[in-house]
This record gives C-alpha cells, sequence and structure tokens, in this order.
C-alpha cells in the first residue's frame, strides 16, 4: 500500500484529492496539511511513500517547502499542482529545479465535482503508483554536481544546472551503479549506414525537464547537428521551459513554430498540445505542427517525431529516450532502428520512471543503456565523429 500525504490549503482541493484516491487500489492517504510548513512536520510524522503539494500556500509556499525537504530527503516523491497559467508554469519548473519530482495541473471547467475528481485520479493514480514503487526500490538518484562552466565540484551538497540539489556520489562521477546484477537485454542487430549523423531526437515525460536540463546543459554550444526534442508538457509551460533551458544551455533552444528551419546547434522543443514532426523541402529540413490525435495518450508524442524523421534522414539520426511512464517512442524507436539509426536508453538507476527506456531496451531496440550524466558525452561524440560501433553498451 501506498501512503500519500496531501498538501494544499483548499479544503475543496484536500478533499477532493482525497476522495479521488480513495477509489485507487493500492494508494491510502494518510494525512492532509493547509500550507508547506504543516506538510513537512506531517511529512516527518507519517512517513508518507508520495507528497502531492500545492504551488500557492501561505505561511510556506510550495516551492519553498519542497527546497526544505530536499535538505532533509533526497528520495521521497513529490508532485505539484499547478495551474495552466504562465505564473503556474513558471512557479512549477521552480519547484522542479527545487527537486520536485512530477507535477500535474488543476482541474479547470471540468462542470461538476465528480468530473474534478476523475481527472485528477487520472492524472495521479498511475504517478503515484508509478513513483510510489520506484522509490521503494531505489535511492533518490543524485547526478554529479558541477559549477557552471561544467567543471565537476568538490563533494558536498551543490547545485544542479537548473539549481536542483545534489549530493556528489561516492562512486565515479558522471555515473550511477545498476542494480547488482542488472542485466538488458541485447539489442537486435541493425544495419549501420555510411555517413555521420544529422541529426539529435530526444523524448521525455516523467522528470524528463530536469534530465534534459541536465543532457542539453553539456552538449557543446558548436554542436554541429540539431536537435529535436519531445517533453510531455502542457501548452505554457513549454514555452517556458525552453527560454529556461536556452538562458542555461550553451546550446540555443526554442519552443518550435510551424515551418522552422531545422539547423545545427539548436534545440526544438515540441509546444505542449501539438505533435513535431520535420518535412524536407528542397534541401531544407523544417518542422512541421500538427493537431493530429494524441497518440499514446499523448500530444505531443515522441513516437510522431521519430516515426517523421525516417523518410527525412534514414539511419542518420541518433535517439535517446529518457525518464518518463508508458512506452511512448518504443515503436517510432523501432522504425528508426529499422531505418539504421542508433537509439540509447537512459538507464534504470537514474531515470525517476523507467518506462519509455525500459520499453525501449526490453524491445531489442537500444544500442546503449547509459546512466543520465553520461548520455550527452554519448550523443556529442556521436554526432561529431559519426555512428561508428555497432555493439551495444552497458555502463555499470
Amino acid at each position: 500500500m501506498i501512503s500519500v500525504l496531501v498538501v494544499d490549503d483548499s479544503v475543496v482541493l484536500r478533499r477532493l484529492i482525497a476522495d479521488a484516491l480513495s477509489r485507487v487500489e493500492g494508494v491510502r492517504v494518510v494525512g492532509t496539511a493547509a500550507n508547506g510548513r504543516l506538510g513537512l512536520a506531517k511529512i516527518e510524522a507519517l512517513h508518507p511513500d508520495v507528497v502531492t503539494m500545492d504551488i500557492e500556500m501561505p505561511e510556506m509556499d510550495g516551492v519553498t517547502a519542497v527546497r526544505e525537504l530536499r535538505k532533509r530527503d533526497g528520495r521521497l516523491p513529490v508532485i505539484m499542482f499547478s495551474t495552466l497559467t504562465a505564473a503556474g508554469a513558471s512557479a512549477t519548473l521552480d519547484a522542479l529545479a527545487a527537486g520536485a519530482t512530477d507535477y500535474v495541473t488543476k482541474p479547470s471547467n471540468t462542470g461538476s465535482f465528480t468530473a474534478s475528481q476523475e481527472m485528477v485520479r487520472d492524472q495521479l493514480a498511475p504517478r503515484i503508483l508509478a513513483l510510489g514503487a520506484r522509490s521503494r526500490r531505489y535511492p533518490a538518484y543524485e547526478p554529479p554536481p558541477r559549477h557552471p562552466a561544467g567543471v565537476p565540484a568538490p563533494p558536498g551538497r551543490t547545485t544542479g544546472p537548473l539549481g536542483r540539489p545534489g549530493l556528489a556520489p561516492p562512486a565515479v562521477p558522471g555515473r550511477t551503479a545498476a542494480p547488482a546484477g542488472t542485466r538488458y537485454p541485447p539489442a537486435a542487430p541493425r544495419h549501420r549506414p555510411p555517413g555521420p549523423v544529422q541529426v539529435l531526437a530526444i523524448g521525455s515525460s516523467t522528470g524528463g525537464p530536469e534530465a534534459l536540463a541536465r543532457v542539453l546543459g553539456a552538449l557543446p554550444a558548436a554542436l554541429p547537428v540539431p536537435v529535436l526534442v519531445v517533453q510531455h508538457m502542457p501548452p505554457v509551460f513549454t514555452k517556458m521551459f525552453a527560454e529556461r533551458l536556452d538562458r542555461t544551455c550553451p546550446v540555443h533552444v526554442v519552443e518550435a513554430a510551424d515551418a522552422m528551419p531545422v539547423e545545427p546547434g539548436t534545440v526544438y522543443i515540441a509546444p505542449g498540445d501539438r505533435h513535431l514532426t520535420v518535412v524536407r523541402r528542397g534541401t531544407t529540413v523544417v518542422t512541421r505542427l500538427t493537431g493530429d490525435p494524441p497518440e499514446n495518450s499523448c500530444r505531443p508524442a515522441v513516437d510522431v517525431l521519430f516515426r517523421s524523421m525516417v523518410p527525412v534522414y534514414g539511419g542518420a539520426v541518433l535517439a535517446a529516450v529518457l525518464t518518463g511512464m508508458g512506452h511512448d517512442g518504443r515503436r517510432g524507436a523501432e522504425l528508426l532502428r529499422t531505418a539504421g539509426a542508433e537509439i540509447v536508453a537512459q538507464d534504470e538507476a537514474s531515470s525517476v520512471v523507467w518506462g519509455m527506456p525500459g520499453a525501449v531496451v526490453e524491445g531489442g531496440l537500444a544500442d546503449a543503456v547509459l546512466p543520465l550524466d553520461s548520455i550527452a558525452h554519448h550523443l556529442s561524440s556521436k554526432a561529431t565523429a559519426g555512428l561508428g560501433g555497432k555493439s551495444k553498451v552497458v555502463i555499470p
């Protein structure tokens, strides 16, 4: 049974969340709190497996509460409740940078209390079940801290690219050990076409904002290829996320718009509620946004992006599937790999949720299974030197 603490200053929302979760098998709400200060005290007393946290609260807001919590506990999953507004998106990104694990959006214009409950349950239940189970199996992933210039920092508590707190691991910097005995399914044979990598593609979901900040923040400014990214996020959030990454990463990061030329050294983030694809117009590759139906319950969807790259780039793609729930990206990775592209998956130990990368690995589609902080080096080195090498790589 996964225990949940609900922290929200609204009596109505506390009741709504608690009632919604009471109908989820394997989940039990063990307490509620009206602000961050009370929430921290309840965490100490009740030891929940997962916390849901409002952002705007009196006495202590959710972002401050997350920062305080991470000084004491780097493992406990925290899911933020956010509004679909610019202010809500900005605060949510602040919370993720402070160490929050994931977020959901508050119900709006649903028309009834019951409909709001269903919306909350549909959003929260899979996250709570996945994060609660994962936190019991693995401790929190603590990436190696770095100075802003990218030089490894001395051991001790520091901050990551977006300010997220972390402790330097005792093992080799840049690598997180998988559990003893971990063996990944071997990758199926593939035909590697000649020629260098022409484009990088990345898909991510739960835990993706922090993972992307680390990967994109470690890419060189002079990256010789473009990068196309699908992160499961709603509208408004993707624009603000791209702007934040652009301020902190060496590469140029933009929210993709329709008909943008795809240029080296630029990262294109799929906008919320639009699929990102690429098409060739003469000698130029441009972005194309569509409102086609969601795939894997997602829009944007990783599968849609990956699939569109096959006729444009063939096997000259290097794709990475990062942390996230579900299996979005698996089918697209299969199509890319059939064309000769190389597929990289984040390893289980460094993933917040090993759904998406796990589906790729278990499908025999991953040429490399890497810790998060090894992925940027892998991508940039292959983009510079060409694909090179045919064997599957696993770094323990």
